[in-house]
């Protein structure tokens, strides 16, 4: 009986987290399981297995992260009046980054192109963890049809849920994001050696981008279909 008692507290707990109905939110699903997956990822790049290691991270989203909903937290966006992530309404693209981090040769032109091509329909959205003076040193080459936002970690009154976002997948990291706030899939950016040219690392960016991309409008046709038809 001593033994069955903590694993019926860790089904209670869990129903209670991911229970039928309740929608279930990135930093708890992250919470949970987090830990496991860094362990076994440290462990994959010690052993210089960074195939592995993808593999897990790809494992990470697909079984627990992917159909969870993006927390509501404090922004500051540069140049528009946004104050919280749920000002967002339409299905949003957010990669997140920090002043530091060096984008790859055709990273940012391929956003350009995108952002410019959907700026109709989706909220394109690069977010730096950091303070504002760093972020205004680095973002002259995103165009205005992209909303560049920051978060510095400890001024945001949202502490944990910044801290969770920031610190457990690492950056760059790319959500692509339904109007319903659903995430629908995450990914790392796409990073080739600096050598390489830049029609290489164009093609390669534009090409992930305008895949997640299409899994975004395929959501919001899902929620479109769905919704019951009524007659005036």
């Amino acid at each position: 009986m001593k033994l069955f008692l903590p694993f019926l507290f860790i089904f209670l707990i869990s129903y209670s987290v991911f229970g039928q109905g309740r929608k279930v939110y990135f930093s708890e699903a992250v919470g949970i399981h987090i830990p496991k997956y860094k362990k076994k990822a440290k462990k994959a790049y010690r052993n210089d297995n960074a195939q592995y290691a993808e593999f897990l991270f790809d494992s990470l989203v697909k079984n627990h992260l992917s159909g969870t909903y993006i927390d509501n937290f404090n922004i500051n966006c540069i140049g528009k009046a946004k104050k919280c992530f749920n000002d967002y309404k339409k299905p949003i693209y957010l990669t997140t980054y920090a002043s530091w981090c060096v984008p790859g040769k055709g990273e940012i032109p391929a956003l350009n192109e995108l952002a410019k091509k959907y700026k109709d329909k989706i909220d394109f959205i690069v977010l730096f963890w950091d303070e504002k003076k760093n972020v205004k040193e680095v973002i002259s080459d995103y165009k205005g049809y992209i909303d560049i936002v920051y978060v510095d970690e400890l001024k945001n009154k949202d502490a944990y849920i910044v801290k969770t976002m920031k610190h457990s997948l690492g950056f760059p990291t790319t959500f692509y994001i339904g109007s319903d706030k659903k995430i629908i899939h995450i990914d790392r950016t796409a990073k080739l050696p600096f050598t390489d040219p830049f029609e290489k690392s164009y093609n390669l960016n534009f090409n992930n981008l305008s895949s997640g991309i299409s899994e975004i409008l395929a959501h919001e046709e899902e929620l479109l279909s769905s919704m019951p038809f009524t007659l005036n």
